[in-house]
């Protein structure tokens, strides 16, 4: 079972692109036709620098081919099979665009004991940074550990 001891842990850092192709993917499974996603024109004319993102689809970035998406699990000796995905929520802090490098950071922040100890609560805080080494957005998933 997890404790307050894991909350502090880091991870290593990740790294992924905003391509534009896989992004265009995203955009047709969802159905996005905003042309602001879509047209680095239309984006300008609506004032950004280039072509934005959606907001989740960072969650999205972090997943894609990243050896490291269950590095948490298996350092915090979790198995996925008692695993169910609780809560997550962004603070956005700059504009991510169509080409960016983005970095993402994680670290347990929180844990805590629900229903009596059969459940587990972690919350693990992500930082994610561009190519400039700006902040971009926190993200903050909680898992919930069936004990």
């Amino acid at each position: 079972m997890v404790d307050a001891s894991a909350i502090g842990m880091r991870f290593r850092p990740t790294h992924a692109r905003v391509e534009p192709g896989r992004f265009r993917f995203f955009l047709e499974t969802l159905g996005e036709t905003n042309p602001v996603y879509r047209d680095a024109e239309a984006a300008k004319a609506a004032g950004f620098a280039g072509q934005p993102i959606p907001p989740t689809y960072l969650f999205c970035l972090e997943m894609i081919d990243n050896d490291e998406r269950f590095a948490i699990l298996e350092a915090l000796k979790v198995d996925i099979a008692r695993i169910l995905h609780g809560e997550q929520k962004f603070v956005y802090r700059a504009q991510v665009y169509v080409d960016d490098e983005l970095t993402f950071a994680s670290s347990v922040t929180a844990v805590q004991q629900k229903k009596g100890g059969a459940l587990t609560m972690i919350d693990v805080t992500t930082r994610v940074t561009n190519q400039r080494g700006e902040p971009v957005a926190d993200c903050v998933r909680v898992v919930v550990v069936r004990n």
